[in-house]
């Protein structure tokens, strides 16, 4: 499929798995039981220079960093909130992904569609003109008829010429997403996606991955604020030491042991300043979600008001060209039977390939339609 072969080639889906095993670890911070590694001292004391009694000092010690009261819990917290912030932000990304893959999908289905008919046309054409020289050699039918034919056989081809460029333009435009290795062979036509009950049901803005995606960035903007407000000094460190010593040549060597705590002092301007920052960037993501709700359920109504409406118009265009064939039918039997003139009948064949083309553009707008709802409903290309 076209959008999982884009989203392969995004950068967010090569480096996701990173992403989740950085937002892990950090989680598994807060499991440890000391706040920081530990750190292991040695040290030996002498006499100093110039001394000759033989003091000797042999120190070795570890000192352990502590949590400090609530540090732990609001790390931990802080870890889960970074790990669904990475699902949230990833879902994001696919549905922005997504709604420039159905941009360039529809654009291409639109000129391929009208390439179809184009080429349709043109046979038609080429078929009239060969009848039409027929007669003409017949004397049935004059020198200006045959050029009217004619005519209508370099329009067609003009029109093919047209298509075609368009087409081609609009598969280079979607081959992009495909890092330039998509060919029109391999787009398959059609590509409407499942249709969805949203014209009964009332959609859930707050299950809409833009929406969760900011509301996931304010909790963790918010879990940050919780845990800097704790973090109000450098932690304290448990000291464990034992020394080993003399005072003299000759001395035995006696054997210490030291316990002490070492508390670092508050730093409270830094940490409101870093509470601060993390609150304005908590609100700023609130903000930014519930503008987002209003945008989507505007965007809702409006891509549900459009698909009504594409229904309502396909089924009058398509009895429409039901008609224009018919017509197109009786006006071809009858130039056959020299009831009718060839104006004539290359108006009705003009109205028809008219009527077959907007046919065409509604059916394809009406699939769009489906899938312009489901992009604003947060519903990945299906």
């Amino acid at each position: 499929m076209v959008f999982e072969q884009a989203w392969a080639l995004q950068p967010e889906a090569r480096s996701i798995a990173l992403r989740r095993e950085a937002a892990h670890a950090a989680g598994l911070a807060a499991t440890h039981w000391t706040a920081e590694p530990a750190a292991l001292t040695l040290q030996t004391t002498t006499g100093g220079p110039g001394a000759h009694n033989g003091s000797r000092d042999y120190e070795v010690g570890v000192a352990i960093p502590l949590w400090l009261p609530g540090e732990r819990a609001r790390k931990g917290a802080l870890g889960e909130a970074e790990q669904q912030a990475v699902e949230s932000r990833l879902g994001a990304a696919q549905l922005k992904l997504a709604a420039s893959v159905r941009d360039a999908w529809w654009s291409y289905q639109r000129t391929q569609g009208e390439l179809g008919l184009t080429q349709d046309r043109l046979v038609n054409a080429q078929k009239l003109a060969a009848d039409v020289a027929r007669r003409y050699r017949a004397g049935d039918l004059s020198k200006a008829n045959q050029n009217q034919a004619d005519g209508a056989v370099a329009q067609a081809q003009a029109a093919v010429a047209e298509a075609l460029g368009l087409r081609d333009a609009a598969s280079g435009a979607l081959s992009a997403w495909l890092g330039g290795e998509g060919a029109p062979a391999t787009f398959e036509a059609g590509g409407a996606e499942p249709m969805v009950d949203a014209l009964h049901t009332t959609p859930n803005p707050l299950a809409h991955p833009a929406v969760v995606d900011w509301l996931d960035q304010a909790l963790v903007a918010r879990r940050v604020a919780a845990l800097v407000a704790v973090q109000t000094r450098a932690n304290p460190e448990l000291t464990l030491a034992t020394t080993r010593g003399r005072g003299q040549s000759g001395d035995a060597y006696q054997q210490t042991v030291t316990v002490g705590v070492r508390i670092p002092l508050g730093s409270g301007v830094r940490s409101q300043a870093k509470v601060a920052a993390a609150q304005a960037d908590a609100l700023d993501a609130e903000v930014r979600a519930s503008v987002e709700r209003a945008r989507l359920m505007a965007d809702i109504h409006g891509a549900t008001v459009r698909l009504k409406a594409s229904e309502s118009q396909l089924g009058a265009i398509t009895r429409q060209a039901e008609l224009a064939r018919e017509t197109l039918a009786f006006y071809e039997k009858a130039f056959r039977l020299g009831e009718a003139d060839l104006p004539t009948r290359l108006r009705v064949a003009l109205e028809a390939v008219q009527a077959e083309r907007q046919l065409a553009r509604t059916r394809t707008d009406a699939a769009a339609a489906v899938s312009t709802l489901r992009q604003a409903l947060g519903l990945l290309p299906q």
